[in-house]
This record gives structure tokens, sequence and C-alpha cells, in this order.
């Protein structure tokens, strides 16, 4: 067993045991990846300010995400396909993050069910919801994550239309895959991964395939795919998914204040500041530049999330001090779990609460409520000095 003190260490097991396929997926950006690339190196930029001869014992990294009670402010990110990236992946996933104690956010295009992971799981785990014109089945999909006890849910208001992935389409990877004889032999190569996916029944859209209209099997679900994404949403259609919706909701892949100022008056409970992980527009700004701007705007009045580019517990504390209330990981998580399963999720959030606790201490921080920019050092224009 390899020594595992990062997540980039679960990032290159996960690279040899995963298919390219759906690491590219995992691991890529749209067009020319400038957004993917600046997300993680913008944290870069912001240093840390050293504290000494302080009280550091006690330190706590327990905190609160609209108003439940987290291990950590990190949430696991709504994953489209990780049910690929492993066998049973989204169950996995949600088991560790219900082990930990922190939130697990379904993705509609999950492998596996709202039903299959609230029968694999105790606690409530947080729904993630694509803003798709068919009322019924949006309607219905509400309705599922009710019946599973779901405790949030999350909208996706920035995938109207996707943003182009060159390694996607190159690989062949759309809803349901296209395989080739590359592929097929990339994937005969990865005998765990192979063995698990052929041990499970669960290999296809779950949330999709059986619920949604017309679509009764995998080959009926590209079809559908290409015609359910809503190109004409605004605020009024949003308006109606919350009456759709009577827990509480967060809006996810908020760029810019005026949307932020939008998402508050629908009545979501929290925002998350996401550039969909740079997989939509390349070229827009990083997440943890646009949460400054977010932050002036809203922050007072609602419950700000950051999401897209953290890999490391010093992420989130930089995130945490730059006013965000909680964060989210995607792929850090995915590393882990196409790595090493359960096990995998699982050492990915030990290696991120230990790096936070730590330098929480060297920082001179005993509790996570207690960050604020006094802890920062933000280069002069970190946010960009643009011209209108």
């Amino acid at each position: 067993m390899p020594v595992i003190t990062n997540v980039d260490d679960l990032k290159r097991i996960y690279q040899r045991r995963v298919p390219r396929m759906f690491y590219d997926y995992c691991e890529s950006g749209s067009w020319t990846e400038q957004t993917f690339r600046e997300n993680t190196s913008d944290f870069d930029q912001i240093r840390l300010r050293q504290r000494v001869a302080l009280d550091m014992t006690g330190r706590s990294t327990a905190g609160q995400m609209i108003g439940q009670d987290v291990a950590m402010p990190v949430a696991l990110a709504p994953v489209g396909l990780t049910g690929m990236q492993h066998a049973d992946g989204e169950i996995k996933a949600a088991r560790a993050a219900e082990s930990f104690g922190v939130p697990f956010t379904l993705s509609t295009m999950s492998i596996c069910s709202i039903e299959d992971v609230a029968e694999n799981t105790s606690k409530p785990f947080w729904m993630q919801v694509y803003t798709l014109k068919d009322d019924d089945f949006m309607q219905r999909l509400f309705d599922r994550a009710k019946d599973a006890k779901c405790s949030a849910a999350v909208i996706t208001v920035d995938l109207q239309l996707l943003g182009q992935r060159h390694k996607d389409l190159k690989n062949g990877l759309s809803a349901p895959p296209k395989l080739t004889v590359k592929s097929i032999a990339d994937m005969m190569t990865k005998v765990q991964w192979g063995l698990g996916m052929l041990g499970t029944k669960r290999r296809f859209f779950g949330n999709i395939v059986g619920h949604a209209k017309g679509v009764k099997d995998p080959s009926s679900l590209g079809t559908w795919t290409a015609e359910a994404f809503d190109q004409a949403l605004d605020w009024d259609r949003i308006r109606q998914f919350r009456k759709m919706w009577d827990g509480p909701l967060i809006i996810k892949g908020i760029l810019d204040a005026e949307d932020a100022k939008q998402a508050l008056n629908v009545g979501a409970d929290a925002i998350i500041v996401s550039n969909h992980g740079g997989r939509q527009l390349d070229g827009a700004l990083s997440a943890i530049k646009s949460l400054p701007a977010i932050m002036d705007a809203v922050g007072d009045k609602i419950e700000v999330h950051l999401d897209s580019g953290i890999r490391s517990g010093q992420d989130v504390l930089k995130a945490l001090s730059m006013g965000a209330k909680g964060t989210y990981i995607g792929r850090a998580y995915i590393y882990g779990l196409g790595a090493m399963g359960e096990a995998g999720v699982t050492k990915s959030l030990e290696l991120i609460q230990k790096e936070l606790e730590t330098t929480m201490g060297l920082c001179g921080v005993t509790s996570v409520d207690t960050l604020s920019r006094d802890n920062l050092l933000v280069p002069q224009g970190f946010e960009g000095n643009w011209q209108d």
C-alpha cells in the first residue's frame, strides 16, 4: 500500500485504475481548459497569514451548512457518471460522506438512482437537479427526492446548453457512452474496475431510464438527453421549481453578482459560486476570483458556498476566509473513489480535514467560524481590473 499524503497521490492511483474515457471525463474542462486550470491555480495566488504564540489546543473543523451540522464545511459535489468511476460509486461515496459527517449530493445524471442511494444509507443526502423542460419529470424527480428523505435540493443553473469538452467527444463519452475498439481495449486492461462493473446491476442512468417519458432503455437515452435541457430557462422558471420543492433549496452555478441577487429573490436558502468545474464557459473567472464580488453583493443576505478548484484543506480554509460558509469537492473525492472505492473517498476527506485543521493552527485559528480575511494575504487586484 503506497503512502498517501495528499489528494494528488490518490489521483495517480485513480489514473492507473479507471478507464481513460472516465478519467478524462473527470479530469478535463471545456475548450482550451483555461478556466479549469485557473480554478486551482488562482488559489495559489492567495497567501496565508502565519500567527504564533497563541493557544491552539481544542481546534475544531465542525460547522454548519444550511443549518445542518457537518464535521467540516465540505460537501461532496454532484458528479455525473460517478457509478462508472467505480461500481456502485454513488452508493459508496454517500456511505463515506455519511460516516464522515459531511453532505453527499447525488447528481440527476447518476448511475445509481435516488432510491438506490436511499436504500443503502441511513441519513439524508442532498439531491441535485437540472433545469429540464419536462414538468412532469421534474415534479416526479422532486417527489422521489422527498420520498427518499433528501434534506436539500440543489438546482444547477449553468447547464442550459453543454460546453464543448474536446476529450469527451474524442473518447465517445456521451449519454450513453459510445464504445469504440480503442475504449473497449482500454477497459480490458483495468481488471479491478472491470470486475466491479461485472458484479453490479447498476450500469445505466438510474434516475432517467424508466422514469423519463420515452426512456425505457439506454438506447433511447441519447435522444432524451439532447432534447431535455431547457435553453429558454429564466428566473420565472426557477420560481416554478421552487414551488415544486418545499425544503431547503441551493442554487448552483452562480458566477456573477447580479445572478446572485436574482437567486436571492427566488427564495433560495444558499447559492454555490461555481463554474461547473471549468466544464461550461471556458474563459470565465475562476470560482475563487468570483467569490469576493458575490460576497459584497449578497453575502449578508444568503448563505454563500464555493465549488470548483478545491483540492486541499488549505483551499477550503482560503474559501472560508474569503467569506464562503461551505465548500464542495468533486474531483478530489472522485480520485479517491476511482483509486480505492469507498475507503478512497474516506481517505480524501481525511486528508482535507487534516490539512484544514493543521493550517488553522498555524494561522492561529481554533474554529472555522472565526476564519476571516484577516487570515489571508490577498494580492492587490486579485479579482482583476476589468474594463466595462
